[in-house]
């Protein structure tokens, strides 16, 4: 099996979660949300999500949403990664 044959094809449009996490500070959810915006027209209600770790140190936020390409995913892991708030996204 060839490497292309390997890689995992998507097929747009498709439903799409990212998740990041940063430190808990009051805007992080905000900050998420309004950097997926910039990319993706409609956020319906309800699909985004955050959770504290245990020690209440750390959030995670998940935004799902309508992907419409695979270039509109790049730019926003591209926006999420050079934001110095985000430690790690999924």
């Amino acid at each position: 099996m060839s490497e292309q044959e390997k890689e995992v094809k998507m097929v747009f449009p498709c439903d799409y979660g990212i998740k990041a996490m940063g430190l808990n500070t009051d805007d992080f959810d905000a900050l998420i949300v309004g950097i997926v915006r910039q990319f993706v027209g409609d956020i319906k209600e309800g699909a985004v999500t955050s959770k504290q770790s245990s020690s209440g140190k750390f959030t995670s936020v998940t935004v799902d949403f309508k992907a419409t390409s695979k270039q509109q995913l790049d730019d926003i892991y591209q926006e999420l990664t050079d934001n110095k708030q985000v430690k790690y996204i999924l």
